[in-house]
């Protein structure tokens, strides 16, 4: 992947937004090498990600936050600008299931993810030996009676290691409130339903005692509000009458390890923004 600087813009809808900004790249001799753009009509908001060459880029990513500050105050805009030499550096959490910390670990072995996994974070020990052999950090935080502690212990791992992505792997702890507002839309969860159909636990027995032809995942946000955060991706898979419960959760395993897969690349990536509690996904 070549270099380049990742732009990404929310504000409210006007007359003149990409002509400007664009002319504003192309002033420092910048090449844009992807553009995607969203109006909301409903709500009159502007969203935009472009991808601009950096190679060529007459400007610092310093530069260029200072250079572009007086437009984007005329703009009223809410935006951010990244390098894209500078990867994201993730914290994956699991507790006993393995099928997505695996998938997730193997995509960025093999080069599929463009992040830093920067440590492995379990309240058990059975995958230790796996995480080591990727040459990553793991640490084995029990919860026990206290869990006020282990989501301290757990807090504190994140702030030291400066991550700036949490991924739950099927972590099956309900974070607090705390946690949710200091790590706000850093924290990816997988919860293995299609939300907001059988939120909670054992959402497949609920599927298979509703009688639905399909059953689904979702990449979400973490918030307060268990299971609501905004949506990043989700999927589906067709089942029918003959399969008993435990065929919905083997099946349900390959789609959940796609879709958080899938969610977490579209986080790193900067396409992701949230705006109230839904979110726009700019592929």
């Amino acid at each position: 992947m070549n270099k380049h600087f990742r732009l990404v813009i929310s504000c409210p809808d006007q007359v003149g937004i990409v002509s400007k900004i664009s002319q504003f790249i192309a002033s420092h001799n910048g090449s844009i090498t992807e553009a995607n753009h969203h109006t909301d009509v409903q709500d009159n908001w502007f969203f935009m990600r472009h991808e601009i060459a950096s190679d060529s880029f007459a400007l610092t990513l310093e530069q260029f936050k200072s250079a572009f500050e007086p437009l984007a105050q005329t703009l009223n805009l809410d935006w951010s600008i990244t390098d894209s030499e500078s990867r994201n550096k993730v914290i994956l959490m699991c507790s006993k299931e393995s099928h997505c910390l695996v998938d997730i670990l193997n995509q960025w072995h093999s080069g599929d993810l463009d992040c830093d996994i920067a440590c492995v974070i379990s309240n058990h020990n059975d995958f230790q030996d796996l995480v080591k052999w990727y040459g990553i950090p793991f640490h084995h935080v029990p919860v026990g009676n206290d869990k006020q502690q282990h989501f301290q212990s757990v807090s504190n791992l994140i702030s030291e290691y400066d991550a700036q992505s949490i991924v739950l792997a099927r972590y099956m702890q309900i974070l607090p409130s705390d946690m949710c507002d200091k790590f706000h839309h850093q924290i990816i969860n997988i919860h293995h339903s299609f939300l907001p159909s059988f939120v909670g636990a054992k959402p497949y027995h609920q599927a298979y005692n509703r009688g639905v032809k399909l059953i689904g995942a979702t990449c979400h946000y973490v918030t307060q509000d268990l299971d609501e955060g905004p949506i990043i991706e989700q999927d589906v898979a067709r089942v029918s009458h003959r399969m008993t419960p435990q065929d919905m959760v083997r099946l349900g395993k390959d789609v959940e390890k796609r879709v958080l897969s899938n969610g977490l690349r579209m986080h790193i990536e900067g396409r992701v923004i949230v705006h109230d509690n839904k979110t726009i996904i700019l592929d």
